[in-house]
């Protein structure tokens, strides 16, 4: 997608969406106002799973807030074997992503995921069911900045000890006072984290989709014991 027509759909995203109205997320979705659908899983992701080097599970459980349409919710399930669910508060992207869940299973059988209209911050599930791996991308960058300290409190309730969080910090944009997508930098993540996490990869991935290119960086996190 051309740079200047994301821009275009970023400020039509923005003229709808009220931080104090969730339900305005669902009417981006009823419009196909969504330039953070990407429609395929995204390359940092990919590099993160398939070359970083590091142990990531390879079975438990995996979330992804914020999940869209689920391309990466799926890559996830069907890459590292985690059964993995995706929280949305748009419906209509929640049948979305589950249609596309149920079509991707006729070619690829072992995929485990499932996609739940819930809302991340009264997300609480037991202890017993916390998860392994966390997927952060275009979630964090949506919600507004006073919520971001409520962000960190729950990535650190949600991901097990030992568990990883990937984060993709996008858009890297200059700065702006409105959003989504609101004004984000690396040092965001790492003052809602370094409490409770351990950053073990910090890197501008080696290839990036043409939205993302310039406008991203990659880290990713492993919980303290």
């Amino acid at each position: 997608m051309a740079e200047e027509n994301l821009e275009s759909l970023r400020r039509a995203a923005r003229e709808i969406i009220k931080p104090d109205d969730q339900s305005t997320w669902e009417l981006t979705w009823q419009k196909g106002i969504t330039p953070w659908d990407a429609g395929d899983t995204q390359p940092s992701l990919k590099e993160a799973i398939e070359s970083s080097g590091l142990d990531l599970p390879r079975s438990g459980r995996a979330l992804v807030p914020g999940c869209g349409s689920g391309y990466d919710l799926q890559y996830i399930s069907i890459a590292l074997g985690l059964d993995t669910l995706g929280l949305e508060i748009a419906e209509t992207a929640v049948k979305r992503a589950n249609e596309l869940i149920e079509k991707a299973k006729s070619a690829c059988p072992q995929l485990t995921a499932r996609v739940t209209n819930q809302d991340f911050f009264t997300f609480n599930p037991p202890e017993s069911q916390r998860f392994d791996l966390v997927y952060d991308h275009t979630f964090f960058c949506a919600i507004p900045p006073p919520m971001r300290k409520n962000w960190g409190s729950q990535m650190s309730n949600l991901v097990k000890p030992g568990g990883y969080l990937i984060t993709v910090v996008y858009p890297i944009l200059p700065y702006v006072e409105t959003g989504p997508p609101y004004y984000i930098r690396p040092e965001h993540f790492e003052e809602l984290l370094s409490s409770d996490f351990i950053k073990v990869l910090d890197k501008v991935p080696d290839k990036s989709s043409p939205s993302h290119v310039g406008k991203e960086r990659l880290l990713i996190w492993r919980r303290l014991q």
